[in-house]
């Protein structure tokens, strides 16, 4: 019986080869693709299959808010990122979100459908640096990122919506659409949660928002 597979990204010209380059396979089939957030929901509940791959940074809160809200409604479904950050940040994001595979796009001929044939039957294949940051996570700040002013260092909504997207992988152009402002204000925005936490570099950042619970999952 073939490995049912659905398509999650936001480039046509990916989905496209990802279609031809499983397509061929003897054991699997893709039933269908999305290229935002909302979409790979619904279609997902409608195709019921059996490996989902999911980019990150997409339209519509992100594949990893995706990958929370299908995983409530289909637990059944296996997931597999398929990202071009290799960051161990992100891995462990994708892994608390629900994800049981982590594969790059830059390896995608080579560790993909290993991945999928590992994931439909219930294992995990998270590519490196994953196990290794799964088995010792990161220490997190001292300070939680609380909007009603109970931390030593609160964020207000917004700022907390744009620390979200950040740890997602969206690009500064990509939150300033999602949130309808200008990218003048999310480099401001972005700037003064760095400066109140403390932090220097944006690993540091998806490590606090992953500590708190701010990422994988789409903010207020």
């Amino acid at each position: 019986m073939s490995i049912r597979v659905f398509i999650a990204d936001d480039h046509d010209i990916l989905r496209g080869g990802l279609r031809v380059f499983i397509g061929a396979q003897r054991d699997m089939e893709v039933v269908g693709e999305a290229a935002n957030g909302p979409d790979a929901e619904h279609g997902i509940q409608r195709t019921e299959p059996d490996v989902v791959l999911m980019d990150i940074s997409m339209p519509g809160g992100g594949g990893l808010a995706a990958i929370a809200a299908a995983k409530r409604v289909r637990p059944e479904t296996r997931f597999v990122v398929l990202t071009g950050h290799d960051q161990s940040g992100y891995v462990r994001a994708a892994a608390e979100a629900g994800a049981s595979g982590y594969v790059v796009k830059s390896t995608v001929d080579t560790k993909l459908l290993t991945a999928i044939r590992a994931v439909a039957e219930g294992r995990s294949f998270m590519h490196a640096p994953a196990e290794q940051e799964l088995v010792a996570p990161s220490v997190a700040p001292a300070r939680a990122p609380t909007a009603g002013g109970s931390g030593t260092t609160p964020l207000s909504e917004r700022e907390r919506e744009v620390v979200a997207r950040v740890a997602e992988g969206f690009t500064n152009a990509q939150i300033a659409c999602e949130l309808q402002l200008d990218l003048g204000s999310i480099e401001t925005y972005r700037a003064a949660v760095m400066e109140k936490l403390g932090l220097t570099r944006r690993a540091e950042l998806v490590r606090f928002a992953l500590a708190f619970g701010i990422a994988g999952k789409q903010a207020p």
